[in-house]
């Protein structure tokens, strides 16, 4: 699914309680964007992704781990996720994210 037109990206996934909402937004042979919705206290364990990602917090506070180096992101920070790196978030507060991934 594409959307089309003018939208706000935190306005278009809520929180749930102790849950993880997403929401694709882009998705197709070059790559995906994709919005996503932490409560508190949630996150995604240790993984790697084969290509680069770029994460965009655009409300509240995650923990962002790289290749075991953590970082603290507030709205309105970025991050590059290397690929083949291992990485992992955890919600400090109820956070939104985008997460762009493109395909090389």
């Amino acid at each position: 699914m594409e959307l089309q037109g003018k939208f706000r990206f935190e306005e278009l996934a809520q929180t749930a309680p102790n849950a993880i909402v997403s929401k694709q937004i882009i998705k197709n042979e070059k790559g995906n964007i994709t919005l996503f919705a932490f409560d508190q206290n949630e996150g995604l364990s240790e993984h790697t992704a084969p290509f680069d990602a770029l994460v965009m917090i655009i409300e509240g506070e995650a923990m962002v781990s790289i290749g075991g180096e953590n970082h603290q992101l507030a709205a309105g920070d970025s991050i590059i996720m290397p690929a083949n790196v291992p990485h992992a978030l955890k919600a400090e507060k109820a956070f939104k994210m985008i997460l762009v991934m493109i395909k090389a």
